[in-house]
């Protein structure tokens, strides 16, 4: 279990399917044909959204939908799109989020990570959106409704309109204790595309941080010329191998947590060349990963290759939720990305490349053979098209 304000989450509940890792001899991986990593240069998609932005809706508001974004920048979205949904369905208007970070006591105002221009603009006749709370409404007591991720029509029209007819202040708690990624399109063709709308054109990182993380990916990219010209973006977490959310009952490691000797041997058996371009999504070098750097010496931590000026507010000031906003971007925008924790954060990624057409995301296993090619280990989420994103675009 993963505990973040009070709230624990198992890793089969942090949104990620566990079969999308299983090992290539089940029939949960995709069995591609092909030359090994050679053919993972030209697996990119031609992708096109399914949907259209929302017809305008010009209403006088009903009430305020209000929430906070919690857990960490990989569950942000998911959290925007349900309060979008609920607000335009209700006719209610849409208060700016606050963020509260991982660390206790943490908070920071929407506009101080992300671009609140590009969101209000994107939701223009979608919702409306205001930056607080009217001062007439401050103070009276809202109504809270725990809502489970990804709302349904049903539960909308059963749990949440009732409530608000009788209380029009709400105050969401996005709740992710059992979720699925895979795709449910419903007979309300309206919510599905606002559900999209808000899933993928709304949440940007504001645009100092943006650059932050371009400038990391084009180092990134320029180092990669002295091999192949591919970045390859590992989401490794070591300090969450010894914790419960990769551990079970029993205190053996679960499936879907792989520590850097196992990426190190998946890594060489499907083919990657020594001198390949690595991205890791730790913070710091440690000796965990020594090995690692002998196999391939262009392997680099945040640290290696953020800017030195940008150095204190992102590693320096403890605020992990900034510096999993920037490997979010590299890792949806790197050129092969690999999965070594299961969790939100490889589900979000891979909804970012699907919506990108960048689909070459390939699942570690532990007992990968000598004779393994990388197109063996294409995400289930990909290979069986098993995302909700796919639901999106087409």
């Amino acid at each position: 279990m993963i505990q973040v304000h009070g709230l624990e989450l198992s890793l089969e509940a942090t949104g990620a399917e566990f079969n999308a890792m299983k090992i290539a001899d089940t029939a949960e991986m995709s069995k591609v044909d092909g030359d090994g990593v050679e053919l993972l240069k030209e697996t990119n998609e031609e992708i096109k959204p399914c949907w259209t932005k929302p017809s305008p809706k010009v209403q006088q508001s009903n009430g305020f939908v209000t929430l906070s974004l919690t857990i960490g920048p990989e569950y942000h979205t998911s959290q925007i799109a349900d309060a979008v949904v609920i607000a335009r369905y209700l006719g209610a208007t849409l208060v700016l989020p606050e963020i509260r970070g991982n660390e206790l006591g943490k908070m920071r105002k929407f506009e101080d990570m992300y671009d609140v221009e590009k969101f209000t603009s994107s939701l223009n006749g979608v919702v409306k959106v205001v930056h607080k709370l009217p001062d007439e409404w401050t103070a009276k007591k809202p109504a809270v409704i725990r809502v489970p991720n990804r709302v349904t029509e049903e539960f909308i029209l059963e749990t949440i309109q009732p409530i608000f007819q009788t209380n029009s202040y709400l105050r969401l708690a996005i709740i992710f204790s059992s979720v699925s990624l895979k795709p449910k399109g419903t007979n309300n063709k309206d919510l599905d595309s606002t559900a999209c709308h808000a899933m993928f054109s709304g949440l940007k990182l504001k645009p100092e941080y943006s650059e932050v993380s371009k400038q990391m990916l084009d180092r990134l990219k320029e180092l990669s010329k002295k091999s192949d010209g591919k970045v390859l973006a590992v989401d490794m977490r070591t300090d969450l191998l010894g914790k419960k959310i990769c551990k079970t009952s029993g205190g053996a490691r679960r499936k879907g947590c792989y520590n850097p000797q196992e990426v190190l041997n998946f890594l060489k058996k499907v083919g990657f060349a020594a001198n390949t371009t690595i991205y890791l999504t730790e913070t710091w070098w440690h000796k965990g990963l020594n090995n690692l750097k002998k196999a391939f010496p262009n392997t680099y931590t945040k640290d290696d290759i953020m800017p030195t000026e940008n150095k204190g507010e992102f590693l320096n000031s403890g605020d992990s939720d900034l510096s999993r906003a920037l490997d979010l971007e590299i890792c949806s925008k790197s050129d092969i990305f690999v999965p070594a924790i299961a969790g939100m954060f490889y589900g979000h990624v891979t909804g970012k490349r699907i919506a990108s057409g960048l689909t070459q995301i390939l699942v570690p296993a532990p007992m990968a053979s000598a004779s393994s090619q990388a197109s063996d280990f294409i995400s289930t989420y990909i290979s069986k098209k098993s995302h909700f994103a796919y639901s999106c675009y087409c």
